[in-house]
């Protein structure tokens, strides 16, 4: 038990490492070990990484060939990928070819895109369009007490709650006799709410896909238009939105 008490931690004497003593405090701060450890483990990684790379080096192999001993180039000792220009060099026919093909793949996908958006539309039938002008309908009665006790939902012979609906707004004979399509339940028709709008949000993102797919069909046609060494003058900046416009000289047709 004595032995026990001897070695608990609390009994234990805490040892600190010296400070550094006043005459010395011109040199700076004393080391600690802490401080020689980081030291260390830097030192001792920088020499393993040395002796990996110098491993490596002598373990290569002198034939062997990557892609990138011929597609860079050494500046000032320091690598740079080549540019396009400098890696391939095409003729302008095989560059216009190049552009056709392009073109043929953008609109194959704005085509695809433009037929999921008609379908759509045919699912929705753009109904309660954020973007859609809302209609009116106008009662008229014979007198000012009339407007004052008038009631829409008496009128339309319809359920108060079905009031605000615009399309499937059944009577009271309808809903008393017939199982329609939907419910006047409110958590539903919250439901039905959001997935409808979620619908559109979808529908609205696929049209400015579709939008922006016809500008980079135009701005691809422009840059293939422009390899002919035909007379030009730039009538319109290109924007993010357009594609620029050029006005060419006209060329006698053989």
């Amino acid at each position: 038990m004595s032995s026990f008490r001897k070695a608990l931690k609390s009994r234990q004497k805490n040892h600190h490492e010296r400070s550094q003593p006043v005459s010395r405090k011109h040199l700076g701060l004393l080391e600690k070990k802490k401080d020689y450890k980081l030291r260390a483990d830097d030192y001792h990684k920088k020499q393993n990484t040395l002796s990996a790379l110098r491993k490596k080096a002598l373990d290569k192999n002198p034939d062997e060939f990557y892609f990138k001993m011929i597609n860079s180039r050494l500046r000032d000792g320091v690598h740079f990928a080549k540019t396009k220009e400098e890696d391939v060099e095409m003729t302008e026919e095989q560059k216009k070819v190049m552009r056709t093909q392009d073109i043929k793949y953008v609109e194959m996908k704005r085509v695809a895109e433009a037929k999921k958006i008609e379908r759509l539309k045919a699912e929705l039938h753009l109904l309660d369009a954020d973007h859609k002008q809302k209609n009116k309908h106008t009662f008229f009665v014979d007198s000012k007490k009339e407007v004052q006790s008038f009631d829409l939902a008496r009128h339309l012979n319809t359920a108060p709650e079905l009031v605000n609906r615009v399309y499937n707004r059944p009577t009271l004979k309808t809903l008393e006799t017939k199982s329609i399509q939907g419910t006047t339940d409110p958590h539903i028709l919250n439901k039905l709410a959001k997935q409808r709008k979620n619908q559109y949000k979808i529908l609205s993102q696929r049209i400015d896909r579709e939008k922006k797919m016809y500008v980079i069909t135009q701005k691809i046609q422009t840059r293939k238009d422009l390899q002919d060494k035909t007379k030009k003058v730039r009538v319109k900046k290109e924007t993010p939105n357009a594609a620029a416009i050029y006005k060419f000289a006209s060329k006698r047709k053989r």
